[in-house]
């Protein structure tokens, strides 16, 4: 008799395991990745590139990355582009790696960006849809690799990240099931009016118009200190400054950096009568999106950030066999860097995410960090500084500088100030997306932060 419950309890495990990768410490083998075209050398590490088919309809393209260090005990790092509608394959292919000591999920959201789809062909959508399928898509990867299941976990992005992490962060830290430690948001939008506002300054600082117009701004839109450039009527309170900002050929992801390809004979972005955030895949000012343009535009038209060329990657994950080796399914239109239909159908529903912020810093367990180039003009600095200052947490630590260690010896990387679960960190001459411009003290950066060392 004990014989036969052993071999029925046999069975029944082998069944259980075969059925959803559950209790065994499964994976899913189709999607590992065995070979990339066009490499000299394959990676070392273990990578996986399928989908994670939610209960929504939606089915969002991931490719993960074990860490080269230990990755049974390593963090686990989402990282989420921005946008919205960008795909985060751009992070993963020209902002960061080798993949030392976490593991990294690269998750294209929301449908219809790079490889994602959706069983309709709707491509409106909005914050709190966003939030719940990451969120969805969160849980679906544990249950595909229940071995990270233990794992530390830390949500991370840049840009319009500014708005898809903390929104994330509030479902998951609700989930005891997730090993939620932390949040990461890099040059991330966090408060259209702080961002909006701080431009200006940033700008007349920077040399980028005079004094007398300087001097104009001063008189039509400021009262008693106060300045409002976010959503004043009055035209001239930042017309003729977002003229010089975005139409004069500047980079405004970098600027000290060239304009990739050069500057156009007509580099129009900003229009009264368009809002930049129907023209781009970011451009955060005060006028804000409407609740979208239709169903969808079926073109996969390409919308390329502006003074950014991504003529390389495109190249490379339409190939034909890049795309079988990533597993990339039938339904999924051909890989643009940010998608022009999921931009120009996006409904933006949170002006600022304090209420997030605050919600996980009273939780008294999680640590966030806010870090900016400082030479970006698209998420300028001082208007993640503004915001982080408004959540009005204990200061820790004054502001000061921090320092990495190059190949020229300790340099200056920046400056932090830390308060209570959290910092705000500067990365200095960098642009819009740190790790590519600023690798090395990207890298400082982002391992202290997830091993809990000072900066």
């Amino acid at each position: 008799m004990r014989r036969v419950w052993a071999h029925c309890l046999v069975v029944l495990i082998y069944f259980l395991c075969a059925a959803g990768h559950l209790l065994c410490g499964a994976e899913p083998v189709e999607d590992e990745v065995k070979y990339l075209p066009g490499l000299n050398k394959q990676p070392s590490f273990r990578h996986f590139s399928g989908y994670l088919d939610l209960p929504t309809g939606k089915h969002l393209h991931y490719w993960f990355v074990e860490s080269q260090s230990q990755p049974s005990v390593d963090p686990l790092v989402l990282w989420l582009n921005g946008g919205p509608g960008c795909s985060s394959l751009d992070g993963l292919l020209t902002e960061h790696g080798p993949f030392l000591i976490a593991n990294v999920l690269y998750l294209e959201s929301p449908a219809w960006v790079g490889f994602s789809y959706s069983d309709n062909k709707d491509y409106r959508t909005n914050d709190t849809e966003v939030s719940l399928n990451n969120y969805l898509a969160l849980k679906q990867f544990l249950k595909l690799f229940p071995k990270f299941q233990p794992n530390p976990v830390f949500l991370t992005g840049e840009s319009y990240a500014g708005i898809y992490i903390p929104t994330l962060a509030q479902r998951v830290m609700e989930d005891p099931t997730i090993n939620l430690q932390g949040i990461a948001v890099g040059n991330g939008m966090s408060s259209y009016e702080l961002n909006d506002n701080s431009l200006i300054y940033f700008a007349y600082y920077h040399g980028l118009f005079g004094s007398s117009l300087w001097a104009g701004l001063q008189a039509f839109c400021c009262d008693q200190g106060k300045c409002n450039f976010h959503n004043t009527k009055n035209r001239n309170c930042s017309e003729l400054v977002m003229d010089i900002v975005y139409n004069s050929g500047l980079n405004m992801y970098n600027l000290y950096a060239p304009c990739a390809g050069g500057v156009k004979e007509n580099p129009l972005l900003y229009t009264v009568s368009a809002p930049p955030q129907k023209l781009l895949g970011l451009l955060p000012l005060g006028l804000h999106s409407g609740p979208g343009l239709g169903p969808g535009l079926g073109s996969g038209l390409r919308l390329d950030p502006p003074c950014t060329n991504s003529t390389a990657l495109t190249l490379y994950l339409n190939n034909v066999y890049v795309r079988q080796a990533l597993h990339i399914r039938e339904q999924a239109l051909p890989w643009v860097i940010c998608s022009a239909d999921v931009n120009f159908n996006y409904k933006r529903e949170y002006m600022d995410v304090k209420e997030q912020y605050l919600a996980l810093l009273s939780a008294l367990k999680y640590r966030v960090l806010v870090y900016n180039g400082d030479v970006d003009m698209a998420c300028n600095f001082m208007g993640d500084e503004w915001f982080v200052e408004s959540l009005n947490q204990p200061v820790q630590v004054l502001r000061r500088p921090w320092f990495y260690t190059t190949d020229n010896g300790k340099q200056v990387g920046g400056f932090v100030k830390e308060f209570e679960n959290l910092s705000f960190l500067t990365v200095k001459g960098s642009g819009h997306m740190v790790p590519t411009d600023k690798p090395a003290a990207a890298f400082a950066v982002f391992s202290r932060f997830i091993r809990k060392e000072p900066f």
